[in-house]
């Protein structure tokens, strides 16, 4: 069978640390947007970076000691992740509509 890569191309693996390393780093990433954005909308991104971020790493070490753990964890957090956001954004909706705004500092009380 013809192939358009040589089989070399796929020899090459990724070792353990770049796989950790670039978790960390969107994990990094999503904290520091959730620190110092001041958008609901932005903060709720960072917080699904940090749990891709998580998830990520589940898979990684699930890879690299052979057993399927990591990934059933990743698979339950994926879940819980779709069941925030559905519930995240039907609060988000609410709150603009009552308040005309998605600024954080401007939600400070929970009344009218």
């Amino acid at each position: 069978m013809y192939s358009l890569f040589p089989p070399e191309f796929f020899k090459l693996t990724i070792p353990l640390s770049g796989y950790l390393i670039l978790s960390a780093i969107l994990f990094t990433i999503g904290v520091a947007t959730f620190l110092f954005r001041r958008n609901v909308i932005t903060v709720f991104m960072a917080i699904e970076l940090m749990l891709n971020a998580v998830n990520l790493t589940f898979v990684t070490f699930s890879n690299h000691f052979g057993k399927v753990d990591g990934q059933i964890f990743s698979f339950f957090v994926m879940v819980v992740a779709a069941a925030e956001a559905a519930v995240g954004l039907a609060i988000i909706l609410m709150v603009f509509r009552n308040r005309s705004t998605l600024q954080i500092d401007d939600f400070d009380t929970l009344k009218n």
